[in-house]
């Protein structure tokens, strides 16, 4: 009778286990990612107001669905400085959308509507496509929506994709971030566990430090992202310390949530028409993909 009662402990320990045991993350495909900052080029820039723009928007929506996220469309309206006005519009895809603790990873879709840092002045007018500035951080909320579609962490996941973070003009910070702004503002009482911006990521051989502010204001998870590189062997996510960019994640931080800006800011075509798919690559994008993938199955 004793060894009955043992047998049957040990099965009863068994099938607790299984059932709390963690799936395996999937793996991050640098290649689709890449396909999917190719689709979003082929647009043509997509700054508010231009046919690209409602083309990326119609894009992710449409893709979000078939990749089973929960879709939400959040429009808005934004007064720049100059006066002019935007009608913007943040698209979130949400995964497990009943679960309580939520990590949000999020990216800008706009691109910049003038090539200010073109070394031609002539060109300087002109609405840049925006490859890495934009459609790289795009690429990789996209892929990982597609894994998700397959593959769902105990987490609950937002991909939100910001509208007008890049419209203004330089020396004017508050033209930009507006999408950020107003989504941050939208949350409540609701707010995710943390927040992580992608942008600028996909440059060949990219160098992605520590950014300043997320440093300063997440530690911790900083440690945690930038530790999964290291156990990885990723060496594009750099540990030493970078600048301090201001960029989407800002307004998390400003709302207290902790929130990080993977960025890698030294990238010579930045606001220029040279900002191409051929300046970045499937292996930078899949670099970052796979941290992101671990860190989500990795949460409880």
């Amino acid at each position: 009778m004793r060894i009955l009662a043992i047998l049957a402990a040990v099965c009863a320990a068994a099938i607790h286990c299984s059932g709390c045991a963690r799936s395996a993350p999937p793996a991050f495909d640098g290649a689709s990612a890449f396909a999917f900052l190719k689709e979003q080029c082929d647009m043509g820039p997509r700054y508010p107001g231009s046919p690209g723009h409602a083309a990326i928007r119609r894009f992710l929506v449409e893709k979000l669905a078939a990749f089973g996220a929960s879709v939400a469309q959040q429009p808005f309206e934004a007064v720049l400085s100059t006066g002019d006005t935007l009608r913007l519009v943040n698209i979130v895809g949400a995964y497990r959308p009943d679960a309580r603790k939520r990590i949000l990873l999020g990216a800008h879709y706009d691109t910049r509507p003038r090539a200010d840092r073109d070394p031609d002045p002539a060109n300087r007018a002109r609405p840049i496509i925006g490859a890495n500035d934009g459609g790289s951080g795009v690429a990789v909320l996209l892929e990982l929506a597609r894994l998700l579609a397959a593959s769902k962490p105990s987490v609950g996941v937002d991909l939100v994709f910001f509208d007008g973070e890049d419209s203004g003009e330089e020396g004017k910070a508050m033209d930009y971030l507006l999408g950020s702004r107003r989504y941050a503002k939208s949350l409540g009482g609701s707010p995710p566990y943390a927040v992580i911006v992608i942008d600028m990521v996909g440059e060949r051989d990219s160098r992605i430090p520590v950014e300043g502010f997320s440093a300063a204001a997440s530690p911790a998870l900083c440690a945690r992202i930038y530790g999964i590189a290291r156990t990885l062997r990723v060496p594009n996510l750099v540990q030493s310390r970078g600048s301090s960019i201001i960029d989407d994640h800002l307004p998390f931080i400003q709302a207290g949530i902790p929130a990080i800006d993977l960025i890698d800011f030294e990238y010579r075509y930045w606001h220029t028409l040279a900002d191409t798919p051929d300046k970045c690559s499937s292996e930078s994008l899949a670099a970052v993909g796979s941290v992101l993938v671990r860190y989500l199955w990795e949460e409880r």
